[in-house]
């Protein structure tokens, strides 16, 4: 009789793969090491990428537009990003994120950059395997 921990069950890699990328310890340790939710780092990280239209920033974060203003109103008082008249529509603001903010921003990217020490600890063997199958995926 066969372990069903050896099938393959697509539903079951899924869950682990998730677990591996969204139940790492990186959330909090970025959390902690900038002082503010990880909300606020996902918005800062957006708007480092580049200046962004405050209602384009609330559809790319999938939220509303003053739950975003009150994100980018903290983020501000933090001295992270500045809000600046956009050049052609004067109900809009770009907002931009500031030297400090450019840095908090790499270095939230340098930390949830960092892979798990599980998979840091792999063989290289399993690593290769690993790309090739990821590979196939990104297809």
């Amino acid at each position: 009789m066969t372990d069903p921990a050896d099938s393959a069950d697509p539903t079951r890699i899924w869950s682990a793969m998730r677990a591996l990328v969204l139940d790492n310890d990186r959330r909090r340790e970025v959390c902690d090491a900038l002082g503010m939710s990880f909300f606020r780092i996902k918005a800062l990280r957006r708007i480092a990428a580049s200046p962004v239209k405050l209602g384009d920033l609330a559809t790319d974060l999938m939220t509303d537009r003053p739950y975003t203003t009150l994100v980018v109103d903290d983020l501000a008082r933090r001295g992270l990003v500045e809000r600046t008249p956009h050049p052609t529509d004067r109900r809009s603001k770009i907002v931009t994120a500031t030297p400090a903010g450019a840095a908090a921003a790499k270095e939230a990217e340098r930390i949830l950059g960092t892979p798990p020490a599980a998979l840091r600890e792999l063989p290289e063997a399993d690593l290769a395997v690993l790309q090739r199958v990821m590979s196939l995926l990104e297809q």
